[in-house]
C-alpha cells in the first residue's frame, strides 16, 4: 500500500522522502489548505522545487487545496489549482464541488482527489464524484471500521485512502461547529482549527486552565499533562458526570490494523501531522515503511513502534473499533 505522509514545511518533505514516503501531501501558504498556520506551508518556488525533489527520488506530491472557497475570492483558489499543475504536482486533494468542476474543466489532465474534508461516507457519494468530476481517490472520514470501508471498495471504482496516525477528528472532518462557534474559525474556512491566538493558559492555586476562546476546555492539577485545547478532546460535563464526551486527547495509530486495511481494498495510509517537526515526520515514516514492507512480503508486523510519537503517548483505534460508538 501506498504511505502517504504530511509536510508542513519544505524540510518535513525532505525528510518525508529520504525516510521512504511514497507519496508526500503538502499545501500553499494561504487559506486555500486547510492546515493554514504561521510558519507552515510553502510558497510557490519552494512547492517547485520540493516537486522536483521528491519526483527525482521517485516520490510523488499531492497539493491539499482543501478548504471551501469564500464567495467573491475564488480566483485564490483558482490560482492554487493552476500553479499546483504548472508545479508538476501528481495530483490535487480538493473538497470544494465548484472547484472540483473548476479543475474537471480547465486542468482536465491533473488527477484529482477528494478530501476528508468533502466527508464522503459511502459508495453513492463517492460513485456521484467519481461520474461528475472524475475523482481518482477518495480519503475516507476517520468516523468508519474496517468492515464498513470494506463494504465501501466493494461497490467503488476509484482508490480509497485512509488516516492512519496521528490527530483524529470526529467532527464531521473539518466542518466544526465547535471551533466555529468558540473562535468564528474553522478548519474547513480559515484552515485553522483551534487558531493558537485563542488559547490561553492561566494557573490558579497549582490548577493550569487552557481555554480557548474565553471557555475553558481542560484543569490539569499539578504534574498531569495539559493537551492543546482543541474542543472536540476536551472536557464536557453532561448528566452530572465530566469527561472526555467526543474524544480522549491521545492520536490515532492504526499501525496493528494495517493487514486488515489491505484486505480490505484500501489502496493508500495517509499519516496525519503537517504541523508536526521534520523529525517526528521521519520516524513515523520510516516505521510505517517498515510495517508496509513487511505486509507486503509476507512477514510478522512490527509492532509498537510508535508509541512515544502519540499525543500524550497514549493511542486509539479510534472509530476502527467503533469504542465510541
Amino acid at each position: 500500500m501506498e504511505i502517504v505522509c504530511p509536510a508542513g514545511t519544505p524540510a518535513s518533505l525532505r525528510a518525508a522522502v529520504k525516510a521512504g514516503a511514497h507519496t508526500v501531501y503538502c499545501g500553499y501558504a494561504d487559506e486555500t489548505n486547510a492546515r493554514n498556520f504561521p510558519g507552515l506551508n510553502f510558497d510557490r518556488a519552494e512547492m517547485r522545487a520540493g516537486i522536483a525533489f521528491a519526483h527525482a527520488h521517485g516520490a510523488k506530491v499531492l497539493v491539499a487545496i482543501n478548504t471551501f472557497a469564500r464567495a467573491g475570492a475564488e480566483p485564490l483558489w483558482h490560482r492554487a489549482i493552476a500553479d499546483a499543475a504548472t508545479a508538476g504536482a501528481d495530483a490535487v486533494i480538493l473538497a470544494d464541488l465548484g472547484l472540483l468542476a473548476h479543475a474537471a474543466a480547465h486542468h482536465p489532465t491533473l488527477r484529482r482527489h477528494l478530501s476528508v474534508q468533502a466527508a464522503a461516507a459511502n459508495a453513492d457519494v463517492i460513485n456521484f464524484y467519481a461520474a461528475t468530476f472524475g475523482v481518482r481517490r477518495v480519503v475516507l472520514p476517520r468516523v468508519l471500521s474496517v468492515p464498513e470501508i470494506a463494504a465501501i471498495n466493494a461497490e467503488v471504482e476509484v482508490e480509497t485512502e485512509v488516516f492512519v496516525f496521528g490527530g483524529l477528528c470526529v467532527m464531521a472532518e473539518g466542518r466544526c461547529s465547535l471551533s466555529s462557534y468558540a473562535t468564528g474559525q474553522s478548519p474547513n474556512m480559515q484552515g485553522v482549527c483551534s487558531p493558537a491566538s485563542h488559547v490561553d493558559y492561566h494557573e490558579d492555586n497549582g490548577v493550569l486552565s487552557a481555554k480557548l476562546g474565553g471557555y475553558t476546555i481542560h484543569r490539569a492539577a499539578a504534574g498531569e499533562p495539559a493537551p492543546y485545547p482543541t474542543l472536540c478532546k476536551g472536557c464536557f460535563t453532561t448528566e452530572g458526570a465530566s469527561g472526555h464526551l467526543f474524544e480522549d486527547p491521545v492520536s490515532l495509530n492504526a499501525e496493528t490494523l494495517i493487514p486488515q486495511l489491505a484486505k480490505a481494498g484500501v489502496h493508500a495510509l495517509k499519516i496525519e501531522g503537517r504541523q508536526r517537526s521534520r523529525a517526528y515526520v521521519a520516524q513515523v515514516v520510516r516505521n510505517f515503511r517498515a510495517a508496509v514492507d513487511a505486509q507486503a512480503a509476507g512477514k510478522p508486523m512490527p509492532e509498537g513502534m510508535l508509541a512515544r510519537l502519540t499525543e500524550g503517548q497514549a493511542a486509539t483505534a479510534g472509530a476502527y473499533k467503533k469504542t465510541w460508538r
